[in-house]
């Protein structure tokens, strides 16, 4: 194995996801490129190894528990181990007119369908990676979150977060404290996670909606992948700096 460093990054065959495996690729990392369908994850990592990246396909459904397992082995053979966990993989449920989803009529199998890929895929991907994480001298973990998961955001009406999403929005308030629960376990043993907003970016997610581009988006999530050793745990983060709760 090389000395190079590894990182796996989830949901990277496409949009934001794709760009945080080239920035990370940019920087020298063997990069593996998480995703479920087998056409676009090769086609992916045969894109970013024309542009001079170490990349290689990982299988994935964060949904799945085997699958997660199976990627875990893969990754350990390729690369020997791991040292940044971006999970990145994330969908919004199905939306209604004007691309909301009303908390008075949603179905509750929606919710569950959003959680089990935003909170419970990134659950399972963490703890399959962890062991491969701890044996790297500067583990990180980078939660792609959003800005529509702070209540703070959201409570205020003077501030302008969007159309009311009852699934996808409170998945990632659960997230974001899921990624707390996750930094006060691991504080001390080098693993440093957090969770970071790419902003309004102009993806298939959004129907190229957003006014950011993907490399723009993804920006926030390479620095939080590569924090040096008395970097910042547990936080929430965005361009501007930190997100509030």
């Amino acid at each position: 194995m090389s000395e190079a460093k590894t990182a796996l990054v989830t949901g990277a065959n496409k949009g934001i996801g794709y760009e945080i495996a080239a920035g990370l690729g940019a920087l020298g990392f063997r990069v593996g490129v998480g995703a479920r369908d087998d056409a676009r994850r090769e086609a992916a990592v045969e894109k970013l190894r024309a542009a001079g990246v170490d990349a290689f396909g990982v299988p994935l459904d964060v949904t799945d528990d085997r699958s997660v397992a199976e990627a875990a082995a893969l990754v350990e053979q390729r690369a020997g181990g791991l040292d940044v966990l971006v999970n990145n993989a994330g969908i919004s449920g199905d939306m209604g007119p004007d691309w909301a989803q009303d908390p008075t009529t949603i179905d509750l199998d929606l919710i569950r369908t959003v959680v089990d890929t935003n909170v419970l895929g990134v659950i399972r991907v963490t703890n399959a990676m962890l062991p491969l994480l701890r044996r790297s001298s500067a583990p990180r973990i980078v939660n792609v979150s959003s800005s529509v998961g702070s209540l703070t955001r959201q409570a205020d009406p003077d501030t302008e977060i969007g159309p009311i999403m009852a699934a996808y929005a409170p998945s990632k308030t659960f997230l974001n404290g899921m990624t707390v629960q996750y930094a006060r376990q691991l504080a001390g043993t080098g693993v440093l996670i957090n969770a970071m907003c790419p902003g309004l970016v102009a993806t298939d997610f959004n129907g190229h909606a957003g006014s950011r581009t993907p490399e723009q988006g993804a920006a926030t999530a390479i620095r939080l992948a590569t924090l040096p050793d008395d970097g910042p745990s547990g936080a929430f983060y965005e361009d501007a700096g930190v997100v509030p709760w």
